[in-house]
């Protein structure tokens, strides 16, 4: 019988600890990243850097901002199995190394095949009606990274130091 006046006592207890819910608070923001894609894509030689090139637009209906990040995949077909890689992206040939690598402005993506050896012979295979995939990763520029975070009143302090002003950061 105590067991049985204990468990209502702390089930009393645990549901008498609720509290008034408070005032609802500003909507949320839902950002999502944005996915497309380049199929039929073929470089381009550039023999006085030895590797090969393109550029592709972002498409006008996709905004990126300055601040955001746009990470490149490459599809590869293995098995019969469709499988997207993340660049950089290294195949290591009989001739040497090759890596798909890239960089970005908010405007477009230009993709690279570097290698440590003469590109000019490389398999069409790597070089053309190759497809890939483009994610833009929605970021905002930080605040001040030499706010400290460590503990609760440091960040309380610098947020009234700063008197709640968004400022961009310039390294």
């Amino acid at each position: 019988m105590k067991k049985f006046f204990l468990g209502i006592m702390i089930a009393a207890g645990l549901m008498a600890c609720e509290g008034d819910r408070g005032p609802q608070g500003p909507p949320g923001v839902n950002v999502v990243g944005q996915t497309y894609e380049y199929e039929h894509v073929d470089f381009i030689y550039e023999p006085a850097n030895n590797l090969y090139a393109t550029i592709l637009n972002v498409p006008p209906e996709i905004e990126v901002l300055t601040s955001d990040a746009i990470l490149v995949y490459r599809l590869e077909v293995q098995n019969n199995v469709e499988t997207w890689s993340l660049i950089p992206q290294n195949f290591f040939l009989p001739q040497g190394t090759i890596q798909y690598v890239y960089n970005h402005t908010d405007a477009d993506v230009e993709l690279l095949i570097d290698g440590d050896f003469n590109l000019s012979g490389l398999d069409t295979g790597f070089t053309t009606n190759q497809i890939f995939r483009f994610v833009v990763i929605p970021s905002d520029f930080a605040r001040d990274p030499k706010i400290n975070i460590e503990s609760y009143s440091s960040l309380l302090q610098a947020v009234h130091e700063q008197d709640f002003q968004l400022k961009e950061f310039h390294p």
